[in-house]
C-alpha cells in the first residue's frame, strides 16, 4: 500500500509543479483573479477560492457536476481509436506542421486543446513537435474525459473545465485546437495571444460514412460547413481550409470501439450496429476540413 500511495503523491506533486511554473497563464474559474499553487497542492486564487489536485493530477474548476453523457467506456474506445488504428494520423500530422510553420523558431508556448476529451489528440500533437519549450493544457467539461487523460498523460495540464468561461488569463496561450468539438469564440479570442492560431476541425460530408450509413444516419447527418467556416471568419482571420480525406482498415474489433465513441451510434439499433461491426469492408472514411485561423 505504501508505493501506491507515494505514487499517488508523486503523481500530484508533479502535476503542481508542471501547474506552478504556468501560474502566470491561469486566473481562477470564479472571480478571474490570479491563481497558485498554495499549501497542499492546492491551486489558490488572491480571493482565497481553492481548488484540489485529484489524485491523477488533474484539477477539477467546475462548481458543479456537468451532465456529459460521455462516460469512461466512451472515452476508452476513443483513446483506442485514436492511439491504436491510425484513423486520426492524417489529421495529427496535419496540426503539427501548421504548428510547427506558424510559431516562432524560438520561445515557450502553450497549446490549448478546448473540448480535449481523454486527451490523445493534444498528446499526439505535442509530441510531434520539435521545440521542447511548447506545452499543452488539456481542457474538457467532462470529468471521466479529463480524468484518464490525466492519468495517461503526465506532461500535460488537465483541468475540468467549462469552454465558456475558460480557467487560462487573457492573452496567455499561442495555439487553441478545438477537433470535432463545441467552441466558444469570445473566450478563445480572449485568451489567445496576439496573432496567436486556433485551428478547428469539422466533419466533412464522408466523415464516418460507413458508420452513418450502416445505422441508417448518412443522409440525415450530412454535414455543411459554409455557416460554420463563416462564423469562425467573423471571429478570426481565416487564413486556409484544408480537407482531409483517407480510409483507414479497421479489424471488427476496432470498428466495435468506434460505434461506442461516436454519439451518432448512441441509440442506433443493435442489429444496425453489428452490421457494421462485422461487415466485409473494414474501411472506414475520415473526411475533415481542418479551419486555420490567426487573432486578428
Amino acid at each position: 500500500m505504501y508505493w501506491k500511495e507515494a505514487l499517488k503523491l508523486s503523481s500530484i506533486e508533479e502535476s503542481a509543479k508542471r501547474i506552478q511554473h504556468h501560474e502566470q497563464q491561469l486566473r481562477c474559474p470564479i472571480c478571474h483573479q490570479p491563481i497558485r499553487i498554495g499549501e497542499s497542492n492546492k491551486l489558490i486564487c488572491t480571493n482565497r477560492h481553492s481548488f484540489d489536485l485529484a489524485k491523477q493530477g488533474y484539477v477539477n474548476l467546475l462548481n458543479q457536476p456537468s451532465d456529459s453523457q460521455y462516460d469512461k467506456k466512451l472515452f476508452a474506445s476513443r483513446r483506442q481509436i485514436i492511439t491504436e488504428t491510425g484513423l486520426y494520423h492524417l489529421l495529427h500530422k496535419k496540426i503539427a506542421e501548421i504548428v510547427a510553420e506558424n510559431l516562432p523558431e524560438a520561445g515557450q508556448y502553450m497549446i490549448l486543446d478546448a473540448g480535449s476529451g481523454e486527451g490523445s489528440h493534444l498528446h499526439e500533437v505535442v509530441k510531434s513537435q520539435q521545440e521542447p519549450t511548447v506545452s499543452g493544457i488539456g481542457i474538457d467539461i467532462s470529468k471521466e474525459g479529463v480524468k484518464m487523460a490525466a492519468g495517461q498523460y503526465k506532461d500535460q495540464m488537465w483541468f475540468v473545465a467549462d469552454l465558456a468561461n475558460l480557467p487560462i488569463a487573457d492573452q496567455s496561450v499561442a495555439v487553441i485546437m478545438n477537433i470535432l468539438s463545441p467552441a466558444n469564440y469570445q473566450e478563445f479570442k480572449r485568451v489567445l495571444v496576439d496573432d496567436g492560431l486556433i485551428i478547428k476541425v469539422v466533419p466533412r460530408s464522408d466523415y464516418l460514412a460507413e458508420l452513418r450509413e450502416a445505422i441508417g444516419k448518412k443522409e440525415a447527418q450530412a454535414y455543411d460547413n459554409k455557416k460554420i467556416t463563416s462564423l469562425f471568419g467573423e471571429h478570426f482571420q481565416l487564413i486556409d481550409v484544408i480537407s482531409l480525406t483517407n480510409q483507414v482498415e479497421l479489424t471488427a474489433q476496432e470498428r466495435k470501439h468506434l460505434s461506442q465513441m461516436a454519439p451518432l451510434a448512441w441509440h442506433a439499433d443493435q442489429e444496425k450496429i453489428d452490421r457494421f461491426v462485422h461487415g466485409s469492408s473494414g474501411n472506414v472514411t475520415v473526411d475533415l476540413d481542418v479551419l486555420v485561423g490567426k487573432h486578428s
